[in-house]
């Protein structure tokens, strides 16, 4: 038998919480997340790394899970879209999402929200150049391009000051960004 098929302890901290599985280390981590710990979330999209759809956050980097293996996260934090709140409280980045309706059939949204959760980490205010830049890799077929420059530009906004962040934007917050 290869040695790679042969399952090992590892500790996994996805979303928080300390994992212990028997899997095989060079097993891709999106494998793992969505069969072992049946967070569906990152989704199979390309299997090359490429589309974004698969996308993580590890150590608040975005990263593609699909090309990586889950030895590689061992000792670092793993975050799904599972892991950003819940539907009472979701992330700033999750609302806006929601509120400028930037989903259509959602299959990138995944990977469109992690990376924008790691831009604004990054860049709290970006350019639309630098969230041009920053999400051109993460692939949409259906075209919500529009609506989903809308929603970054509307969760900076609410991650600015998310004391006095309402749970709905206003319609003065809408009109900015729609500008």
């Amino acid at each position: 038998m290869s040695e790679q098929l042969i399952n090992q302890a590892i500790t996994l901290t996805v979303n928080h919480q300390e994992r212990q599985l028997q899997v095989p280390p060079d097993t891709a981590l999106l494998y793992i997340l969505r069969n072992d710990l049946k967070l569906n979330g990152p989704k199979y999209g390309c299997g090359l790394g490429e589309c974004g759809s698969c996308s993580v956050l590890i150590d608040g980097r975005a990263v593609r899970s699909c090309s990586i293996p889950v030895k590689s996260v061992i000792g670092k934090s793993v975050i799904t879209l599972e892991g950003l709140g819940d539907q009472t409280s979701p992330h700033p980045v999750v609302q806006a999402f929601i509120e400028m309706q930037a989903a259509q059939c959602g299959y990138c949204m995944n990977g469109m929200i992690l990376g924008t959760i790691a831009l604004l980490s990054k860049i709290p205010q970006p350019t639309d150049e630098q969230i041009r830049q920053s999400l051109m890799h993460y692939l949409c077929r259906c075209g919500t391009h529009l609506e989903i420059m809308q929603a970054v530009k509307l969760a900076a906004k609410l991650m600015s000051n998310p004391s006095s962040a309402p749970n709905t934007p206003t319609s003065e917050e809408l009109k900015d960004c729609a500008s």
